[in-house]
């Protein structure tokens, strides 16, 4: 059975005085459908599945923000320590009902984790942590072992009774006060805490509800972790704009069977939901047929992709893969965001394939973007993809080295205008100056510099092509990461796919090719590492030509990468260079 599409119209009937804040849109839904259905969770064992309504999640807000007022001023920061799991939603409207700063983390659940958070709470300077009391005994192990952290309060929500704000109106913030600290996953760097606001938040949620036509009838589907900025936004506040119900699920569930977010979206009539690479690329691999057969998926309108750059492989192997379940390669819908743009950026047309450009690879390497010849040698062109066009009062610019807005056919780097651009980053006055308000030789307006590389075509439509900072450039020739990695991971059997990392070190005054890869769990004990390395060095050679100064096989699952699935390419570099890989193997070359 297929779907309509929805309409155009998509704005909420908020009546004479639209929303500024999520408080007032909270408010308004509680007021209005107290009785709707807003969230339910699908925990990973199964079982009773937590739901709440609007009326439900404005009492649970209250209550929270009654006890945090009695122990934080409006504007300072609590962090939030959760599981997978609702309490997470209700401590972050909580945040807000009171005036505090919230600040999405993870619980460390084990050493790794630690690092992050140390610097995460040296930042932040949170002298408070929400969390849950199933929860709260291991943190709290964690916490006690680290003497700057003496005097962290930890507060488990869930022990807080639903009548504590006991009538008690919530905080009325400006549009322009601080909501909370979204803090980059640090895929390029150490993670810094980007300062969303009200009205960037509203602003976001609006935004993506016109792009993706999402209704009060919709029905998102979400597994990408609730700390996350596409998690967040995206998985619980943008269905909360719009009136529709979220349906969350567990990222390790998702991890370890994959199936049950399609299983998901065939139970509840998905319309909404989406991942980064990675997570398409799982499904294609570990759902069976027979899982296959039982899936409908004829009601999901708007599978987006949230990676960058995006693959076509990727795509492609998703929409034949599970066509027969009704998927229509419509659906499939290239986007573009990040977390200092509140997230998203630019998205294609509904019902509109997505639109892929081959062009050719050597012109790439220069900083041009050119159309290959339909003829051209498959190792001398690749095929982009368009992350589609702004909308709204959302702009977008490719701008050169020198500040001036790049000449036609040239790569620079993106740059992004409007309200979806956050403040800028917590106590950090230089980088915010850097990121958030470069300007355009010659032209009034401050811009965020995404630090992406792409190019807008006549059209509007955005290519993206690689991150600035991950630009390899070996022997005065520019190498995209992602095509390396594209080439190293398809080398050998062995090899799990979307498991690589490249990079550059200077080695005897030069740039040097490094390749970090994960193996397959299969392969671990019968792995010939040498020819397993060998032949990435001569795929990369045959398709690029460079060869690798080093490549290193790891341990499945050992890679670097961010919660929603990016590769973190400059810790992988680190951690290369700090002899802290979880390595298997080695392939050099010769010196």
């Amino acid at each position: 059975m297929g779907v309509a599409s929805p309409s155009a119209s998509t704005a909420p009937a908020w009546g004479r005085t639209p929303p500024t804040t999520l408080v007032e849109v909270l408010r308004w839904r509680a007021a209005r459908h107290p009785g709707r259905r807003a969230l339910v969770y699908l925990p990973d064992a199964g079982g009773p599945e937590p739901e709440h309504t609007y009326a439900s999640l404005d009492r649970r807000a209250g209550a929270i923000a009654a006890v945090l007022r009695g122990r934080l001023r409006p504007g300072e920061r609590a962090l939030l320590l959760y599981p997978p799991g609702l309490d997470f939603v209700e401590a972050f409207f909580g945040c807000l009902y009171a005036g505090v700063v919230a600040v999405p983390a993870y619980p460390p659940r084990n050493k790794g984790h630690l690092p992050r958070l140390r610097a995460l709470l040296a930042d932040c300077g949170a002298r408070l942590a929400l969390t849950h009391s199933k929860t709260v005994d291991s943190i709290r192990l964690q916490v006690d072992a680290q003497p700057e952290w003496a005097g962290l309060e930890l507060l488990p929500s869930d022990a807080i009774p639903s009548d504590a704000a006991d009538g008690a109106a919530p905080a009325a913030p400006a549009p322009e006060d601080l909501a909370f600290l979204q803090y980059t996953s640090g895929s390029t760097g150490n993670p810094k805490g980007v300062m969303v606001t009200q009205s960037n938040l509203v602003y976001g949620a609006h935004y993506i509800t016109q792009q993706s036509r999402h209704t009060e009838e919709g029905v998102s589907v979400c597994w990408l972790p609730s700390f996350h900025d596409m998690g967040l936004v995206d998985g619980v506040l943008m269905p909360l704009y719009a009136g529709s119900l979220a349906v969350l699920l567990s990222p390790v569930a998702f991890v370890q069977r994959p199936a049950c977010w399609l299983q998901a979206i065939t139970r509840f009539r998905g319309t909404h939901g989406g991942a980064p690479n990675f997570g398409y690329d799982l499904c294609v691999q570990k759902i069976p047929a027979e899982i296959r057969a039982e899936l409908d998926l004829s009601s999901w309108f708007c599978a987006y992709n949230g990676a960058e750059p995006l693959r076509a492989g990727t795509l492609r192997a998703f929409a034949e893969a599970f066509a027969p379940c009704g998927l229509r390669p419509e659906a499939l819908y290239p986007t573009y965001g990040l977390a200092e743009g509140t997230l998203m950026i630019s998205g294609c047309e509904l019902d509109r394939r997505p639109l892929t450009r081959w062009v050719e690879r050597a012109a790439l390497e220069q900083g041009r973007f050119a159309p290959a010849a339909a003829s051209a040698a498959a190792d001398a062109k690749s095929e982009l993809v368009s992350s589609g066009r702004a909308i709204l009062e959302t702009r977008l610019a490719i701008v050169d080295a020198q500040g001036r807005r790049a000449a036609p056919g040239r790569i620079g780097e993106v740059w992004i205008g409007g309200p979806t651009v956050c403040a800028g980053y917590w106590q950090k006055p230089k980088e915010t100056r850097e990121t958030f308000q470069a300007e355009i030789e010659g032209e009034p307006g401050l811009w965020l510099r995404t630090g992406d590389l792409g190019h807008l075509d006549p059209a509007g439509e955005l290519f993206v092509c690689g991150r600035a900072k991950d630009l390899i450039i070996v022997r005065g020739r520019n190498h995209y990461p992602q095509d390396l990695e594209a080439t190293a991971s398809a080398a050998d059997p062995a090899l799990r796919p979307a498991g690589a990392a490249a990079f550059a070190l200077e080695a005897e005054g030069e740039e040097r090719l490094v390749v970090v890869q994960e193996i397959e769990r299969t392969a671990l004990k019968t792995l010939d590492a040498a020819a397993a390395g060998a032949a990435i060095a001569r795929a990369i050679g045959e398709e690029h030509g460079v060869t690798p100064h080093a490549v290193v096989l790891l341990k499945p699952g050992s890679l670097p990468k961010t919660p929603s699935g990016k590769i973190r390419r400059a810790a992988a570099r680190r951690q290369f260079q700090a002899g802290e890989l979880e390595a298997v193997g080695e392939w050099r070359g010769a010196a």
